[in-house]
C-alpha cells in the first residue's frame, strides 16, 4: 500500500487581533505568524502499519490528521506519500480515504449507494461498483443492510457504512479521527475487535486518532502521544506503558493512572534506590543499569508507581482509604498518603470486599519510574 513520511511539519494559525496581546492560547505556543498547533512532527509510517495518535483535546492530533488528508495546508516541513512528496496535491489526489467522527453519511442515500458514491464519481463499471461495494460489505457483516437507508441502522452500523465507504476505494492510506467516539462503551470494545480483523483483512496503512489511550493501546503497531503540538514519545504500546519517556507519558497511559511521588535518588556505586520518609527501596539491577549507562548521579527525583504494582502489607507507608470501588475482579482503593491522593488496585480473588481504613503501602524496585524533578523526563531512557 503506501510508506507515509512526515519531516518537520508545523501548522500555525493566524492569531486573532484581540488575542495578539497573549503569549498562550490552550497551552499552545504564541509567535508572530500565529498560534503553532503543531511542532516539527517527525515521523515515517511503514506500510501496512496501524499508527495511532493519542492525546488530550487540543493537543494537535486531528490537525496532523487532516494535514495528511490535505483538509489542512502544512506551513512548514514536507509530506510524502511512497515517496511522492504531498504537499500541493489535491485531497482527492492523494489516494487517501478518511473516516470521520460523524459518520457523514447522505441520508437519503442507501448504503449501497453511500458505498458506491466516490466509485460512481470516478465513472467506474457498475459491475465493478457492485462488486467492491460487496466485498467490503461483507469484511463488515453488513451485506444484510445494502437495501436500509442510515436512519434504520443503528450507531455501530453506521459507523460500518462510513468505514465501508472508505475502503471501497482500496485507498493507499485510511486516516480515521475518533470513529468509535460516538458509540456506547460495550459496541466501542466490540469495534475495536473489528478493526483489527480489518486491518488483517484489507492489509493497509492506517493513521488513526483518538483521546482514548485504551483504543490506542489495543490498536495501535505504534502509538504517538502528543500534548500541546509536540510529539511526546513514540513506540509500540508495551514500549510506552513500561517505559514512559516522561511524567506527562506515564500519567497520561494507563488506567488508572500512574501514583507520583517527591522522593530521593540514591546512588551507591553501581547500585540505585529510591527513599520517600523513612521508606527505602532498591531498585532493580536493569533498572540500576540503565541509570548507570546514563550516569545518573544522587538527586531529588519523581518516581512513579502503577496502582495495580502497589502492595498492601505489614510494613510500608501509612495511608488513609477514603473510598473503596468494587470492580469485580479487584478493588480501587483511593487513599490519602501525606495529602496525596492515591490509588491502589487489589484483588478481591472472588472474596466479598471488607472495609479497611488504614493501610500500609509498599512497591518494589523493579516497578519503579523515575523522573527528572526538573523537566520530568525518564531518567533511564
Amino acid at each position: 500500500m503506501a510508506e507515509v513520511r512526515l519531516q518537520d511539519i508545523v501548522k500555525i494559525y493566524p492569531q486573532i487581533e484581540k488575542d495578539k496581546h497573549s503569549k498562550k492560547k490552550h497551552n499552545l505556543e504564541v509567535t508572530e505568524k500565529g498560534v503553532v498547533a503543531v511542532q516539527q512532527f517527525n515521523m515515517d509510517i511503514k506500510d501496512k502499519e496501524f499508527i495511532v495518535l493519542v492525546g488530550p483535546s487540543g493537543c494537535g492530533k486531528s490537525t496532523t490528521l487532516r494535514m495528511i488528508a490535505g483538509l489542512e495546508e502544512i506551513t512548514e516541513g514536507e509530506l510524502y506519500i511512497d515517496g511522492e512528496l504531498m504537499n500541493a496535491v489535491a485531497p482527492k489526489d492523494r489516494d487517501i480515504a478518511m473516516v470521520f467522527q460523524s459518520y457523514a453519511l447522505y441520508p437519503h442515500m442507501t448504503v449501497f449507494d453511500n458505498m458506491a458514491y466516490s466509485l460512481k464519481i470516478k465513472h467506474m463499471p457498475k459491475e465493478e461498483i457492485r462488486k467492491k461495494v460487496e466485498e467490503a460489505a461483507e469484511i463488515l457483516d453488513i451485506t444484510k443492510y445494502l437495501d436500509r437507508k442510515p436512519k434504520a441502522l443503528s450507531g455501530g452500523q453506521r459507523q460500518r457504512v462510513a468505514i465501508g465507504r472508505a475502503i471501497v476505494r482500496n485507498p493507499k492510506v485510511l486516516l480515521m479521527d475518533e470513529p468509535l467516539s460516538n458509540l456506547d462503551a460495550k459496541l466501542r470494545n466490540q469495534m475495536r475487535a473489528e478493526l483489527l480483523k480489518l486491518q488483517n483483512r484489507i492489509q493497509t496503512t492506517i493513521v488513526y486518532v483518538t483521546h482514548d489511550q485504551v483504543e490506542a493501546m489495543t490498536l495501535g503497531d505504534r502509538i504517538v502521544v502528543m500534548k500541546d503540538g509536540y510529539i511526546q514519545q513514540i513506540g509500540t504500546p508495551q514500549e510506552v506503558f513500561n517505559h514512559p519517556a516522561n511524567t506527562f507519558v506515564a500519567g497520561f497511559i494507563g488506567t488508572p493512572q500512574m501514583n507520583f511521588f517527591e522522593g530521593e535518588l540514591v546512588r551507591n556505586g553501581e547500585e540505585y534506590s529510591v527513599h520517600y520518609k523513612n521508606y527505602v527501596v532498591r531498585l532493580s539491577e536493569s533498572k540500576a543499569k540503565r541509570l548507570a549507562e546514563k550516569h545518573v548521579e544522587s538527586q531529588s527525583v519523581t518516581f512513579g508507581v502503577r496502582p495495580d504494582q502497589m502492595h498492601i502489607g505489614e510494613e510500608g507507608i501509612d495511608a488513609e482509604v477514603e473510598v473503596s470501588e468494587m470492580m469485580g475482579t479487584s478493588s480501587h482503593l483511593h487513599a490519602k498518603l501525606d495529602g496525596k491522593d492515591v490509588i491502589v488496585i487489589v484483588p478481591t480473588n472472588g472474596e466479598e470486599s471488607t472495609d479497611i481504613t488504614r493501610i500500609k503501602l509498599s512497591f518494589s524496585g523493579k516497578m519503579v519510574h523515575v523522573f527528572s524533578k526538573e523537566d520530568g523526563r525518564n531518567l533511564e531512557i
